[in-house]
This record gives C-alpha cells, structure tokens and sequence, in this order.
C-alpha cells in the first residue's frame, strides 16, 4: 500500500481519484491549493504526488522541484486540462514520472500509479547506495539523482553510457558502478580512447601475435582480453575511430574477437561501461560514429550535472578536498575564510569539479602557514575571471538611457509597454551571460522560477550563441 497525495482545485476529482486509489489498495489525501499540498508534502512522507498544473494558487510544474524535494522525494505524476508538448517536456526534465490530461480515465491513472508505486518499492528494497566512498561526493537533489541511476546500473549487466561535461567525475561514475556490481571482483580496464594511436587501435584492444606487424616482437593479449570476467571502460568514446567501431560492434555482440595477425577466435565475458563529453547522436549525423553502436553502447544512461548545476555542492566538494589534502600532506587542517567561500560561489567553473579541486590544492599550497584560506590564494585564473565578470556587473547595472522626442511624447502606459520587452530581452541576456549559460545558476540570480525562464527564454528568443541548447536544462 502507497501514500498518495492528490493536490487538484477540483474536489470531485479529487473523491473520484481518491476512490480509484482505495480500490487499487492505496491510502489517499486531498489538497485543493498549492500552499496546502506543499504544507502536507512537507509534514507527511508521501510516495506520490498527482498534481494539477492550474491551481489557484500558483502553477503546478513550477513547483513540481519542491514537491520533489519533500520527505522521502515522491514520485510526481502531472495531471492537467490542456495537453501541451512543451509542458511535457518540461514536467518530464523537472523530474515527474509522467504527464497524463484530463479527464482521466481508470486505465490511463492505474497504470503510471501502479509502476510509480512499484518503482519507489523496488528502491527503498534495493537500498540505492550512494556510493560516495569512491569520491562521488555531494548533497544537490541532482547529484542525487545520478547517483541513485548509477546504483540502478551496478544491479545489472546491461551496457552503460554516461554523458557529462568534462571535469564532473564520469571515470568516478564508471569505477563506483563496477565496484557495486557482480563483477566486482574481476579486472576494470580503462581503454583512453582519445589517446589510442590510430594505426596501433585494433592491435591495442584485441591483441596480436608475434611477428604479425614491424614491431610486434611478443604476443600481446590486448585490452579486451584483459578485461575478461571483469569491467571494459571505454572513456571518450566518441573518439573512437571509425575502422574500429564495426570490429567492436561484433565483439559486443558476441563477445568473440581475433587478435591482429592471429588465425583463432578468442572470448571474453565483460561487462561494458562507456563515457563521453560529446553529443553521439549529433557524431552519428555527421558520419563520425555508428548508429547501431550507440544503441549498443547505451542500453542504460547515465547523465552527470555540471558543478554550476548541483546546488550546494561547490562548498561540500571544497571541503572535502581540503581535508583530504591537508591530510595527505600531514598539516593542521585549515579553513575557508567568508570572502574564499563567496568567491567558490561566484566562479562559474567551467572545468567543474576537476578544476576545483584543482583550484583547491593550489590555494592550499598558496596559504603556507595562514591558518584560513582567502580569496587572493585562488589561482590567477580564476580571480582574473571574477574580477572581470565583477566589472561586467558593474557595468551592466548602469541603467539605460532614454531618449523621447518632445513633438512625439506618449502616454506612460505606451513608453512602459514600447519598452518592456527590450527590457526584459535585455535582462535576460545579460543574467544568462553572467550565469555562464547554467540555468540553476540563472534562475539563483534572477530569482525566476525554472518554467518563467523557460518561458522567456522562448518568448524572447535568447539563446546561447554558437549552441542551441542549455546546459544544465
């Protein structure tokens, strides 16, 4: 049985779900407003949540993220009057199991209830370790939510892809899975595919025997061979060549390959994980990687946020390394003065948690012998970087400057309503700008709500130059 909260204006529908429920063995309470449905989202430990979108109160998609962040992260099912794409998409991104309009019907409510209510059971059985002994550290909901995948991939066998920008921890990802699967005990082989010489690429995965190539003077096994009974990790495997991937599209699908110059077939039983920095689909569009190996390679996904997108973490992330180094290096463990700690939060870090670890360990050898780190100890870069982008704040809060010709001045109304949309077009490229394109970061700054960007975004037509989509969305 299931705790199930109905927040709908609509007191019928909410008696009439509410009894589909009782049928279905589960226990169901009514909100009839945003602020009560939130109130008891917070004070109960629901394992779902139907919401409308058009409350009285306020939009339902908009607060579908703290419904989510209620006791126990319920599940969320959106149920609204008008079928729309982009809402969809949007409830979907936000988190929602899934988007049904209404009026609902018996068959169209007690299927998504039934696999929402199964999909909480199997979880809180399966535990869904976190696996932040292997480095992955953090407390953002989004973290969380990678994490909670990669535990669900450690249970399996399948093929694993994780997308990332470069920097947020893919390798980390990788080893935490093997190290919580059935193979744990056998090999992890890492395979760098951006590093493999392309002439050396077969002979490098699959082996060779003596004498088959000029330089061949032993008998090689090969990194496929190597990772028998354990873990394969492609990293970057976008950059795998061409004339390589249908050799390895046949040694995933039977797990059967011959070294270079050799005349016998050989086996290996591995599991495959793989990651990249790169768009796939966009590789397959332009003829650089096969399409039947990226659905190979990605029978489950995983993908990691970038640092300006996990709320909270930079802190967390910059003390756990300043323990650790501290310890590493045998010292008294120093402190993060306000002004270092405001400054971790200004930088965008484009290079994510590797440059801020990075950034951790030079400020700490920059300290020597002061007990707190400060700002002035960060590397050049990055103080450059806020310096500049502390100007641009500057700069851009200088307010614009209106001209009205005096044979052709309007109304208030008129000059306010003429004006406004150059306003808000003008706001919203500069706080996307001085959010680096990070939406979390951009709806922090502007205090807008993740669905009113959106909105804009797209009223406005405001898009990141060069790049057609957000990161962080």
């Amino acid at each position: 049985m299931a705790n199930i909260l109905i927040v709908d204006d609509d007191t019928m529908l909410v008696n009439a779900l509410s009894q589909v429920l009782a049928s279905m063995g589960h226990s169901a309470d009514g909100a009839t407003t945003l602020v009560e449905g939130l109130e008891m989202a917070r004070g109960n430990g629901y394992e779902l949540v139907i919401l409308d979108v058009r409350l009285p109160d306020g939009n339902g998609l908009e607060a579908l993220p703290r419904f989510r962040e209620g006791p126990g992260a319920p599940e969320v099912i959106i149920l609204t009057g008008a079928g729309d794409p982009d809402g969809a998409e949007m409830a979907i991104r936000s988190g929602a199991w899934s988007y049904i309009t209404k009026p609902p019907t018996m068959n169209n409510i007690r299927l998504p209830v039934e696999r929402a209510v199964e999909y909480r059971r199997n979880k809180k059985e399966s535990g869904h370790k976190l696996l932040a002994e292997h480095g992955v550290v953090g407390e953002s909901s989004a973290i969380k939510a990678c994490l909670r995948r990669a535990a669900q991939g450690a249970g399996c066998d399948a093929a694993v892809l994780i997308t990332g920008d470069t920097g947020t921890g893919k390798e980390l990802v990788a080893r935490a899975i093997h190290d919580n699967s059935r193979r744990k005990a056998g090999p992890f082989v890492v395979v760098d595919c951006a590093a493999l010489p392309e002439n050396l690429v077969e002979s490098m995965l699959f082996g060779h025997e003596k004498g088959s190539f000029t330089g061949a003077d032993r008998r090689y096994g090969g990194l496929v061979h190597q990772a028998d009974g354990g873990t394969l990790f492609l990293d970057e495997v976008g950059e795998l060549p061409l004339v390589v991937q249908r050799a390895f599209l046949r040694v995933l699908q039977d797990h059967r390959f011959r070294p270079v110059g050799g005349s016998k077939e050989l086996t290996s039983d591995f599991r495959l994980l793989a990651a990249t920095n790169r768009d796939l689909e966009d590789r397959v569009r332009q003829g650089l990687f096969r399409e039947d190996l990226l659905f190979r390679i990605r029978g489950f996904s995983i993908s990691l946020p970038s640092l300006a997108d996990r709320d909270g973490d930079v802190k967390v992330l910059a003390g756990h390394f300043l323990k650790r180094f501290c310890g590493a290096m045998g010292i008294v463990p120093k402190g993060m003065s306000k002004d270092f700690l405001d400054a971790l939060h200004r930088y965008s870090w484009p290079g994510n948690v590797r440059e801020l670890m990075g950034a951790m360990e030079h400020s700490l050898a920059s300290a020597e012998g002061e007990p707190n780190l400060l700002s002035r100890h960060l590397p050049t870069n990055v103080r450059v970087a806020l310096a500049r982008a502390g100007l641009g704040e500057e700069m851009s809060a200088q307010a614009p400057v209106w001209s009205i010709e005096p044979g052709e001045f309007p109304s208030l109304k008129d000059f306010r309503d003429s004006h406004l949309a150059d306003l808000e077009r003008f706001y919203l490229e500069e706080v996307m700008r001085h959010a680096g394109w990070k939406v979390a970061k951009a709806i922090e700054m502007s205090g807008l709500s993740r669905a009113r960007l959106y909105a804009l975004l797209k009223k406005y037509g405001v898009s990141r130059p060069r790049r057609s989509s957000f990161v962080g969305n």
